[in-house]
């Protein structure tokens, strides 16, 4: 992939984290593409489906697992606008993604580089690679506006 698919496919993951802000949920967006083209889109709906799993990335990745009638997402891309935690690194290893692209870092939970990396620990049976930073400030931008709000919102 190149720098400018990197942030072509972005831009549809900060469209699905878009959805998730309308939805009242914590603005995250993922896509997961395999051989260029996208198979799976998801964003956050932990709230309105009451289920701690349901992240953007997590649910892309089964949504594309579904798509593609396989476990296995060799081939698969997953872009993600916020840096997954260890939950969802740790299904990176186990559905053996190549790559995953991310926007904006985690510094309480980021688990592909920032508190740990899941993606190249040697004592797991799966490595991937990572490239981060892509649209790295729209993502926070989104994220610091949908917080805000609702400490706004909080306060009235």
């Amino acid at each position: 992939m190149t720098p400018e698919d990197d942030m072509r496919f972005m831009r549809l993951a900060l469209e699905e984290a878009q959805l998730a802000a309308d939805e009242g949920e914590v603005p995250i967006g993922a896509v997961v593409v395999c051989e260029g083209e996208v198979v799976a889109r998801a964003h956050n709906r932990r709230e309105t489906d009451h289920d701690p799993s349901a992240h953007a990335e997590f649910a892309a990745m089964v949504a594309a697992s579904q798509a593609l009638e396989r476990w296995r997402l060799t081939g698969c891309t997953v872009y993600v606008t916020l840096e997954p935690c260890l939950m969802c690194a740790g299904l990176m290893v186990n559905a053996r993604v190549d790559a995953c692209v991310y926007g904006a870092p985690d510094p309480k939970g980021g688990a592909c580089g920032t508190l740990y990396d899941v993606s190249h620990d040697p004592r797991l049976n799966h490595e991937f690679e990572v490239r981060s930073g892509v649209l790295a400030d729209e993502a926070a931008a989104q994220l610091r506006a949908f917080f805000r709000a609702r400490r706004k919102a909080a306060k009235s």
